[in-house]
């Protein structure tokens, strides 16, 4: 377990928020006091203030005290409560956001994002640097359907916005929250905020978060998914007139958790030096992974990543209906992640991903709103990105020769199929000859012993490739939006976007040595005498190692991908893109606190241009122009405060019709983007609130998406991470208790059964070659399932401290987060653990304040 060590930051950050003047101005508001009306938050989701109730788009939003009273600190939390909205979150590096079916999670650097995070109007959507720890915030909005008109890059079918709350002259305040619990974790977090004058002011917050892994490590050392995050924010306003007022936010995070727990189902836990089972195969049970010797200069299982930007926001007031709002943003983010990605102790795949990206934005805006009949806006933006994605892979071929002839139970007579022999088995070259025959003979041809065993003892325990791609983006967008009121009760809107895009995709692939398995499979394709050559050479002592030369005519082969020219040359080609994005919509205002509303929308992915490794080794790299993948969304909705304003709701009805779906297929142990065809979807989504009594409230989400492609080898599949059925539940109770309060607030959420592939695991689409080996089980998958948890605490009057007991998964129910994975292509499919019963402690401290 690791001790409880406050970094320099976290220290800092205390003795600021101490310093702070503790005589409150005026009695905080309590969480409870700040969230019995849920159209007391006013959004900007269409780029200007409003009430909930009177945006024509299916919006949830949630305030940032709302979001602390339920414990929700991070995206997979949040989407619990956000109808229509999932989050999975394998790792901080490896996040997949999914809006109504449609999932967001590629890594490679060409790969636009179809559903948008956005941090004050500024995209982080890369899936990389995503994933942002949530604290200090004003507000979350979370707006479904294409958003292309609103908020640009990214947006097919929907955003997230994350409001940080600003530096703020009007008030001295501070917090401190420090939380303890199981599993070795603590967390401690603060804010302050310092007037400078009557118009400026300085702003501070930060956290410090770790956690043990929660699945044991049964080969010791770390125990896997742990949590190891440190974020901190400091942001400045001024105000010099009253027509200017300036904004300046800088983030930083970094994430440095344990490996991820990626654990095969199929084979055992082994000790790889004696054999022995260590465990059990479920995904929650303790997992033997290690990397392979001496892979990233020896690096161990996990993460290292830092995110960090700087943003300027500036709005000038030009008269009484014209402002000029300018949004300014420079960020990056940095992360290496190595994994264990075969699921077992012996060392047939260690893979690695190295992602990095730096991207420039400047946006303008001018809007007019007046307060009469209509309001309006224009914009320009332009935005600029260089990202790569280097994915390192060692392999143990051997190992991997094991695995394509089911031997990995080695020599050893009687030893179960699922259990993996000790490493040591794998040196005799009879037993890995003898699978060499046998390769052979399945593709018809007859190899000799001798000759078998002479290429065996070539196979490498580390054969190491890999492949780099790149992308370098340059887009321009052109937009603006009106909104008409014809009538006291009806308005309509419109808007349009035209982006542009000048691509450029690089790809470099190279191997450390010639890969003797990948020779000895490729030379099986080869005419008689072209094969002989080729199996005769790969037997030369250190066939490995040897130059190609006129000598010795034996191309370098790669295993997973073929190096480009001179090994490692990095090849590029270059593309550019336009096209139009578009919204109609009509809302009908039944009164002050009912609305009806419908629209139509055109949402687009911009055409990428995909980069692969060569077919042959040194031969041309592939290049791909993928059509841009546009949906059209049809979508009816109402929203109404009820019951003397007690009760909210509000439901949306939707319809969207897909065209050149982009999709992830795996060809071996590489993902490449492909299209699909076409895909559809329906739905319904419902959210409601009622302040049942001066100290109860309830809320409650529901969805219901049925996502399906249509055409294709995947006609009838699901989309992957997206339940047919998600619900949440909770209750907010508050009992006067002497001077102060108790609240009590349990939450249930569910989700029905998902996939977590597009294929849906079925077998017949995971047959050589789209995979190594064949996987025949349809495992992969997670049926429907439920989490309680629940928060008891006790606020004093004023509301200048609290603490809470709380506890997460409280019934410890068992469910994974993901499977499949890289392993799969080897039809060593991994499966990750998602998170037992968490519980602990927590105490907040507040000064100043209004």
């Amino acid at each position: 377990m690791k001790s409880f060590r406050p970094s320099r930051a976290a220290v800092s950050l205390i003795a600021l928020v101490a310093a702070l003047p503790a005589a409150a101005q005026e009695a905080p508001v309590t969480t409870a006091d700040a969230e019995v009306a849920a159209d007391e938050i006013v959004v900007t989701a269409q780029l200007r203030a409003q009430n909930p109730i009177d945006v024509p788009i299916a919006l949830t939003a949630y305030s940032g005290e709302f979001l602390d009273s339920l414990g929700v600190q991070e995206f997979d939390e949040l989407s619990a409560f956000v109808p229509g909205f999932e989050v999975q979150n394998q790792s901080p590096n490896n996040p997949g956001f999914v809006m109504r079916g449609i999932t967001s999670d590629s890594g490679t650097a060409y790969n636009e994002p179809r559903v948008s995070v956005f941090q004050d109007g500024v995209s982080i959507s890369k899936s990389r640097g995503s994933y942002v720890e949530l604290f200090d915030l004003e507000r979350v909005e979370v707006a479904k359907g294409p958003q292309s008109t609103l908020y640009g890059r990214g947006a097919l079918i929907g955003a997230v916005n994350l409001i940080q709350n600003k530096a703020d002259p009007r008030v001295a305040e501070g917090q401190i929250r420090s939380s303890f619990g199981n599993q070795g974790a603590w967390m401690l977090e603060g804010m302050a905020n310092a007037p400078l004058s009557d118009t400026a002011a300085f702003r501070i917050a930060g956290r410090v978060k770790q956690r043990d892994g929660y699945v044991e490590n049964l080969l010791g050392g770390e125990d896997f998914n742990s949590t190891d995050t440190q974020a901190v924010r400091a942001s400045f306003h001024a105000a010099p007139t009253e027509m200017l007022t300036v904004d300046v936010i800088a983030n930083y995070q970094h994430d440095e958790p344990s490996g991820t727990s990626f654990k095969s189902r199929s084979f055992s836990p082994t000790d790889p030096a004696t054999g022995t089972v260590l465990g059990g195969r479920d995904p929650w049970q303790g997992a033997a992974l290690a990397p392979g010797a001496g892979f990233e200069g020896g690096k161990a299982l996990g993460l290292d990543r830092d995110v960090w930007g700087v943003t300027g926001l500036v709005d000038l007031k030009l008269g009484d209906a014209f402002t000029l709002a300018s949004i300014s943003a420079y960020r990056e983010f940095d992360s290496l992640e190595v994994f264990d990605a075969d699921g077992i102790s012996l060392p047939a795949l260690t893979a690695a991903e190295d992602a990095r990206g730096e991207q420039t934005s400047q946006e303008f805006r001018l809007q007019f709103d007046d307060g009469g009949a209509v309001t309006w806006f224009v914009g320009a933006s332009y935005f600029h990105e260089d990202g790569s994605q280097r994915t390192p892979a060692q392999f143990d071929e051997r190992v991997l020769l094991s695995r394509l002839t089911g031997l990995l139970n080695g020599p050893i007579p009687g030893r179960p199929a699922t259990d993996p022999a000790p490493a040591a088995a794998f040196n005799s070259t009879a037993f890995t000859g003898a699978m060499l025959q046998g390769v052979a003979a399945a593709s018809g041809v007859a190899l000799a012993a001798p000759l078998a065993q002479a290429i065996a003892a070539n196979l490498k325990p580390a054969h190491l490739e890999s492949t780099t791609n790149f992308s370098r983006t340059k887009a321009f967008d052109l937009f603006g939006d009106v909104t008409v009121r014809v009538s006291d009760q009806f308005e309509i809107g419109a808007g349009l976007r035209y982006s542009h895009d000048d691509k450029r995709s690089s790809i470099a692939s190279s191997v450390a040595s010639r890969s003797i398995l990948g020779g000895f499979i490729g030379a099986l394709g080869q005419p008689a005498a072209t094969r002989t050559a080729l199996l005769t050479a790969l037997a030369a002592p250190g066939a490995a190692n040897i130059p190609t030369s006129a000598a010795y005519p034996v191309p370098l082969f790669g295993l997973a991908a073929q190096p480009t020219i001179g090994n490692g040359t990095v090849v590029s080609d270059e593309h550019k893109d336009s096209g139009f994005t578009w919204r109609l919509t009509g809302r009908y205002e039944v009164n002050d606190d009912a609305s009806l509303y419908a629209t139509y929308a055109r949402g687009r992915r911009p055409e990428v241009l995909t980069a692969s490794a060569p077919s042959a080794p040194f031969g041309a790299a592939r290049f791909s122009t993928l059509d841009a993948e546009t949906v059209d969304s049809f979508e009816v909705g109402a929203k109404a405060a009820l019951a003397d304003r007690t009760l909210f709701l509000d439901g949306a009805l939707f319809f969207y019709q897909y065209d050149n779906f982009q999709t992830t297929e795996q060809q071996g142990v590489i993902f490449v983007t492909t299209n699909a065809g076409e895909a559809e979807a329906y739905g319904f989504e419902g959210q409601a609130r009622w302040a049942a009594g001066e100290n109860v409230d309830l809320f409650a989400t529901y969805a219901y998406n049925h996502s399906r492609f249509k055409t294709g080898a995947r006609n009838g599949n699901r989309f992957r991470l997206s339940p047919d059925h998600s619900l949440s539940f909770g209750v907010d109770f508050r009992v006067p208790v002497g001077a102060g309060e108790v609240s009590f607030r349990p939450t249930w959420t569910h989700q029905s059964e998902v996939f977590f592939d597009d294929d849906n695991d079925r077998p017949d689409l995971q047959q050589p070659p789209a995979a190594l080996v064949a996987d025949n089980v349809q495992d992969e998958r997670q049926k429907g399932f439920g989490l309680v948890n629940a928060r008891l605490g006790y606020e004093p009057e004023g509301g200048m401290w609290r603490v809470e007991a709380f506890v997460d998964n409280l019934f410890d129910t068992n469910y994974i987060k993901d499977a499949g994975n890289t392993g799969d292509g080897l039809g060593m499919p991994t499966f990750i653990a998602g998170e037992p019963r968490f519980y602990g402690l927590s105490a907040t401290l507040r000064f100043g304040g209004r």
